[in-house]
């Protein structure tokens, strides 16, 4: 048994240290509790910053579509008998399994009969190519001049013919996504067979 001189000693040591116990407990459920807060705080921001960037997002498709929109829509009578991408007047887009070839043909500056399409105004040096990543076709569009759509809003669309035959499925998705895009946009698609 305990002596009746240390019962008191330990009973206050006892009631001590279920104080302190009782103490941390409520000092470590603060912190979790902290934690929770920090946690969903930090997810509410995350879904602020979300919306914010999908606003902006929206907010330059939006302007993306208006700046395109000037362009007239197309006359199918003008490229309907067009089958070569060489005689393709207006943007013709290439696509690969990694890259995506823009070809532009630039009006003639000359307003000019004289020596149209002789070796003095050739139409090849006005032929253009720019390989663009997918995400950059809709910002190379709106550069383009005005005179690059003389069909009026339509661009053609193409598979790569170099491509290999083991990069078709890639080819044929980032060729889907083009086209979607490019419809996003409100230009018109002419699909063209592969070659």
């Amino acid at each position: 048994m305990v002596s009746q001189r240390i019962q008191p000693y330990l009973s206050a040591g006892l009631t001590a240290t279920l104080a302190l116990v009782a103490a941390l407990s409520v000092a470590a459920c603060h912190k979790e509790e902290q934690a929770v807060v920090g946690v969903a705080q930090n997810a509410v921001n995350a879904e602020h910053k979300a919306q914010a960037a999908a606003q902006a997002a929206a907010a330059k498709h939006d302007q993306q579509r208006a700046v395109l929109a000037n362009i007239p829509l197309p006359t199918k009578s003008l490229y309907v008998d067009v089958h070569e991408p060489s005689q393709w007047a207006n943007p013709f887009l290439s696509v690969d399994a990694n890259s995506l070839n823009l070809h532009i043909t630039m009006i003639d500056a000359n307003p000019s009969t004289l020596g149209q399409g002789t070796m003095l105004r050739p139409e090849g040096a006005r032929r253009q190519e720019v390989q663009l990543r997918p995400g950059d076709l809709a910002e190379a569009l709106i550069a383009l001049p005005a005179g690059a759509w003389r069909y009026g809003r339509v661009v053609a669309v193409a598979e790569s013919p170099l491509a290999n035959r083991k990069d078709r499925p890639t080819v044929r998705r980032n060729m889907e996504a083009a086209i979607q895009q490019l419809n996003d946009l409100g230009i018109v698609v002419e699909e063209w067979p592969v070659r």
